[in-house]
């Protein structure tokens, strides 16, 4: 605690620090006031306190560490000369590659959301250097912050480049193979009638809404009309939720097919499959309009650091709602279907491994088995969790493994439908040859 006197024209703190790896107290916490945070003749003093603790977040803030500079019973902001903090980096070898791994960000801790935000301060690192400098126009409780390190300007645009076209390729052989398979379920053709096939379908359906209402977002945010952006987040988040939803159905008929070989019959089993897969998302939605009218329409994405200009698209804008809705949702489908791969990928070693032959029967039923593997993880959507990948060293080449595998999904989705169609009609037509050669010979 500091208390002002006639003459006082700034203020200079330092605090040394243990660093956790050298037992020792050379790194010093530094704070520089400027003068203009006291008015001379007010009874009032500088309060500067340093928390070190795992309340604050532990998995995002510096060391734990919090940094505490106020003017009692006085609110100080608006500051024409920033305050100075710098934060020391410990000289570890997991700190000397720390800067790699994330990008730091100084930010105050609002009490009253709690919650830290960046507004009113700037932040200055440069790789290789042993402390982070904060610039701040106001008093308050100030901590560095480890967040993933921003996307080049370059990256950004491919990126963006490869979902759009990704996402195009995958709605036009979406709609091509919906479109095959009712053409052929008009003809009559009774092969169509496998309820695995029908599942497929129903998945394509929710993709192909998915990307084409994911091709809309950024156009119809532009717009004046803001009941079209609303519409488009709406449908967007609904067709998300289906394709994950989807997703899960094909996980869990999946695990009937592998666990329940005999008996599976259920009553009305595809109706109840579609009440799941097109209605449980429409409760979401609903139950999140009810709460929240204004939850869909335009959103802001965050700068990347780089790219000073700002994007908008159309989507939900309740963050409580967006990371219970959709990051909840979609991490527990993502671990069901995990496990259910994990299954079908042990099932199917072991029938190979009883199977035997020859070297080179071997070798092709391998060949087989992955292509079997590789289709059942489209199915299931397992390349989305490469998502949770992005905030490691290899954020980069992560993301854009991710865009091209997702984007594609529906591409893949089709392969693996178009054949699923021709194995049930060659089965059809088996059966009626067959039929009609027994007809023949009696």
């Amino acid at each position: 605690m500091f208390q002002t006197d006639e003459n006082f024209t700034g203020l200079n703190i330092s605090e040394e620090v243990t660093s956790d790896c050298l037992n020792e107290t050379s790194m010093n916490l530094e704070v520089k006031l400027p003068g203009e945070v006291l008015v001379y003749g007010e009874n009032n003093n500088i309060v500067f306190c340093m928390i070190t603790s795992n309340v604050f977040k532990p998995l995002s803030v510096l060391y734990g560490r919090v940094v505490g500079v106020t003017v009692s019973n006085k609110t100080i902001s608006g500051l024409q000369e920033p305050v100075n903090i710098t934060f020391p980096l410990q000289p570890c070898p997991v700190d000397q590659s720390m800067g790699t791994n994330v990008s730091f960000s100084c930010q105050f801790f609002n009490f009253s959301d709690n919650n830290y935000h960046s507004k009113g301060c700037s932040t200055h690192y440069e790789q290789g250097q042993d402390r982070v400098l904060c610039s701040c126009n106001h008093l308050t409780y100030f901590a560095v912050l480890m967040i993933s390190p921003p996307l080049a300007m370059n990256d950004e645009v491919a990126l963006s480049y490869i979902s759009l076209i990704g996402c195009s390729v995958s709605l036009l052989f979406l709609m091509f193979t919906v479109g095959l398979y009712i053409q052929q379920r008009l003809r009559r053709v009774t092969g169509l009638a496998d309820v695995s096939l029908k599942l497929h379908i129903n998945l394509a359906v929710a993709l192909i809404l998915l990307n084409l209402h994911f091709l809309l977002m950024k156009q119809v945010s532009s717009m004046v009309s803001s009941g079209a952006c609303i519409y488009v987040g709406l449908l967007l988040h609904y067709s998300l939720l289906a394709t994950f939803s989807w997703m899960a159905i094909e996980g869990f008929h999946l695990y009937l097919l592998l666990v329940r070989v005999f008996n599976i019959y259920i009553s009305r089993y595809l109706l109840k499959l579609c009440l799941v897969g097109w209605g449980f998302p429409a409760v979401i939605v609903i139950i999140v309009v009810i709460i929240n009218r204004e939850a869909y329409g335009p959103v802001t994405l965050p700068s990347s650091g780089v790219n000073t200009t700002t994007t908008k698209i159309c989507y939900l804008s309740d963050e409580v709602a967006k990371v219970v809705t959709t990051v909840g949702f979609v991490s527990l489908v993502l671990l069901f279907n995990l496990a259910i791969l994990g299954m079908a990928a042990r099932r199917v070693l072991s029938m190979s491994v009883a199977q035997g032959g020859t070297v080179d029967v071997a070798r092709g039923r391998v060949k087989r088995d992955l292509y079997t593997l590789l289709g059942i993880s489209c199915l299931l959507g397992v390349t989305w969790g490469l998502v949770f990948f992005s905030f490691v060293q290899l954020a980069t080449p992560g993301l854009y493994l991710f865009c091209v595998l997702n984007s594609l999904q529906g591409f893949f989705i089709c392969v693996w439908i178009l054949v699923s169609m021709r194995k049930s009609s060659n089965r059809c037509t088996e059966s009626v040859t067959h039929s009609v050669t027994h007809s023949t010979k009696t």
